[in-house]
C-alpha cells in the first residue's frame, strides 16, 4: 500500500504520517515548500518517506504527487487569514479543494480520505441527544468564514461522485503541534495566562488518535461516509482545568461571559489573528455523538489529561513554553 499525505508538515498531517508508516505502507509526503520539514525530520532524517511537493493552487502537481498511490490522505487545505470578504475566501477554498478533485481523477488512486472539521457538525435536530453526523451545519449561521469554508470544502469532496470518506476531528490536541491553533491555548494556561473561562462543553481528541482512524478508515470505513472522531465530552472550564494542573497552574476561576468571548474573537478576525474563528464561533461548540467512528472503525481514544501531558512535554522540548512561541518551528 502507498500513500500520499497532502498537508505532510502540518499537525495532523504528521500523525497520519507516522500511523500510515506504523501501519506499514509506504508514504509519499506533500508539502509546498521544501524548506518546511514539521514534526516528521526525524522521520525524513531516516529516510523513511518519500517527500513530493506541489501546490493546492496546481492541480497538476497534485496529480503528479497523487501517481502510483492507493490512497490520498487530504489534511490541508484553505485556511482563512481573517474575517473579511467571507465570499471570496470560501471560493478560494472550494476552488482548492476542486483541485484536489481534479488531480485525483486524473491520477486515479482507490480512496480519498479528507480531513474536515468538528464545525461542519451543526445542533442535534432532535431534543434530548448529542450530535452526530447527521447534523449539517448551515451555512451562513456563524459570522465566522471558517466554519463556511470547511462546509464548502467537505461537501465539495463527498458530493464529487468520487470514492471520498469525511473524518471530522473535534478539538485537536497533542505532540507535533508545530504552527499551534488548538495548541496556543494550552501554551497559554501553561505560562499562567488563562485565569478566566467561557461557558460552553466542548469534545476534545488527541492527534495521535485522529491519525489511527485516518488509517482505519482506509481499511473499515464506507466511501460517502462522514465519521465525527473524537474523544472526551466535557465543560470548556474541565478542559482548561485538567491543562492548568497538568502544567503545575491554578485552574481559572472567573467566569467570562460567552459574549466578551465573541467579541474578542471578532476583532481579532478583523486582524488576522489565527484561531479567532474559534472564539467568535464559542457558542457553536457543543458535546459531540462519536459512537459510529467507535462502531465501524474501532475508534478508540485515550485520556485527555494524558495527551496534555504528553503534549507539554512535546512543547517543553521543542521551546515553544519559552516567552516567545517560535511559530517558525
Amino acid at each position: 500500500m502507498k500513500v500520499l499525505v497532502i498537508g505532510a508538515t502540518g499537525f495532523i498531517g504528521g500523525a497520519i504520517v507516522r500511523a500510515a508508516l506504523a501501519r506499514g505502507w509506504q508514504v509519499r509526503a506533500m508539502r509546498r515548500d521544501d524548506r518546511r520539514v514539521g514534526a516528521i525530520s526525524d522521520l525524513a532524517e531516516k529516510h523513511e518517506i518519500e517527500w513530493c511537493q506541489a501546490n493546492l493552487i496546481d492541480a497538476s502537481t497534485i496529480a503528479e504527487a497523487m501517481l502510483g498511490c492507493n490512497v490520498v490522505f487530504h489534511a490541508a487545505g484553505y485556511y482563512p487569514t481573517s474575517s473579511r470578504d467571507m465570499a471570496r475566501q470560501v471560493r478560494r477554498a472550494q476552488s482548492q479543494m476542486e483541485g484536489v478533485l481534479l488531480a485525483f481523477r486524473q491520477a486515479k488512486p482507490d480512496t480519498l480520505v479528507y480531513t474536515s472539521s468538528l464545525s461542519t457538525i451543526g445542533p442535534p435536530s432532535e431534543p434530548g441527544r448529542l450530535a452526530n453526523e447527521s447534523d449539517l451545519y448551515e451555512l451562513g449561521s456563524v459570522s465566522a468564514p471558517y466554519f463556511d469554508i470547511k462546509m464548502v470544502m467537505e461537501q465539495t469532496a463527498l458530493e464529487s461522485g468520487l470514492p471520498v470518506l469525511a473524518l471530522c476531528p473535534t478539538a485537536v490536541f497533542g505532540p507535533g503541534d508545530v504552527k499551534p491553533t488548538s495548541g496556543r491555548l494550552l501554551i497559554n494556561v501553561a505560562r499562567g495566562q488563562m485565569p478566566l473561562y467561557p461557558d460552553g462543553h466542548i469534545n476534545v481528541v488527541d492527534v495521535r488518535d485522529v491519525a489511527g482512524a485516518h488509517v482505519a478508515v482506509v481499511e473499515r470505513g464506507q466511501p460517502g461516509e462522514r465519521y465525527i472522531v473524537g474523544g472526551e465530552n466535557m465543560s470548556i472550564r474541565q478542559m482548561l482545568t485538567i491543562m492548568a494542573l497538568q502544567a503545575g497552574r491554578r485552574p481559572p476561576a472567573v467566569r467570562l461571559p460567552s459574549k466578551l468571548v465573541e467579541l474578542a474573537g471578532s476583532l481579532a478576525g478583523q486582524l488576522g489573528i489565527l484561531g479567532a474563528d474559534m472564539l467568535q464561533a464559542i457558542r457553536q461548540f457543543q458535546p459531540l455523538d462519536t459512537s459510529k467512528a467507535c462502531a465501524e472503525l474501532g475508534l478508540t481514544t485515550r485520556p485527555f489529561a494524558e495527551t496534555v501531558h504528553d503534549t507539554l512535554a512535546w512543547f517543553q522540548e521543542h521551546g515553544y513554553l519559552r516567552s516567545q512561541v517560535d511559530d517558525g518551528q
